[in-house]
């Protein structure tokens, strides 16, 4: 019987997924601010219940003793992509990182399971500092299209309703629906291109807009209200018509106003000083 204390055995899985969450989260979030595609959509995690721990230390004969080295999963962490082409650009990504190490990995999107699951499995290895020293927890990281998170969230659904015996019917059925789902990930994938450059012109886009208007706010601090009103309607009038060319135009004409703006205010800023 085991009697160990699972709260604080969980404790450092916990952190470790904390940790791997922000980081890879903060991956995403530099590549867009560095006008970059990003092959990360969305990342979530989770700690596996002590009643799936000992379920499968079960099933797989697994001593009580061991599981802290035999069950790889028990902190999750699943990153979804938009393409399949996605995960391989990630996959190398996290081979190349210094902050963790690869275990294994599990081809799922090449070689599906029998029940039509698709998936990219890494195992790391990644380094946390506890209360009581350094401690490599075992984490298991899943690289997926959203089509097949769709996919995997309602088999995992139907799971709680008949274990290890979905009923043959239903079985086919998830197989067939499986098999459309990649279908769709193909499809898009021969699109992938075109949608990689509109998503990318909708982000300089949105970054030049979010630009101009605090380039205009700053005009209203030099106390330029005329010409800050003016370039305030301009950009309103641009973003209406999606003139993408006179937008670029627009912020290279802030630009100089705020120069203007900056350089007759200097020499008021430096009497302050005297």
């Amino acid at each position: 019987m085991d009697t160990r204390d699972w709260g604080q055995f969980l404790i450092p899985y916990e952190q470790a997924l904390e940790e791997l969450k922000v980081k890879f989260r903060s991956l995403r979030t530099e590549l867009k601010k560095r006008h970059t595609y990003s092959p990360i959509e969305f990342v979530t995690g989770r700690i596996k219940h002590v009643s799936s721990i000992l379920e499968k230390a079960q099933r797989l004969h697994i001593p009580t003793d061991e599981i802290e080295h035999r069950i790889e999963d028990i902190a999750g962490l699943r990153i979804m992509c938009q393409f399949v082409a996605d995960i391989a650009m990630l996959t190398e990504a996290i081979r190349n990182r210094k902050d963790m190490t690869i275990v294994h990995e599990k081809d799922y999107v090449r070689n599906k399971k029998p029940s039509g699951y698709r998936s990219y499995h890494i195992i790391v290895s990644y380094p946390i500092q506890t209360s009581l020293g350094m401690k490599h927890i075992l984490a298991e990281i899943q690289l997926r299209t959203l089509a097949m998170n769709f996919w995997a969230t309602i088999e995992h659904s139907l799971s709680y309703k008949f274990g290890q015996h979905v009923p043959e019917p239903i079985r086919q059925r998830l197989v067939g629906a499986a098999e459309a789902a990649f279908r769709l990930d193909e499809e898009m994938s021969s699109i992938r291109d075109d949608v990689v450059a509109a998503q990318m012109l909708f982000n300089d886009q949105s970054v030049l807009v979010a630009s101009v208007l605090r380039g205009v706010q700053e005009l209203y601090f030099y106390n330029k209200v005329k010409e800050a009103n003016e370039f305030h309607w301009e950009l309103g009038h641009v973003v209406a018509l999606d003139e993408r060319k006179r937008l670029k135009t627009l912020y290279e004409k802030l630009q100089k106003a705020l120069h203007d703006a900056r350089q007759a205010a200097q020499p008021e800023r430096d009497t302050l000083f005297l």
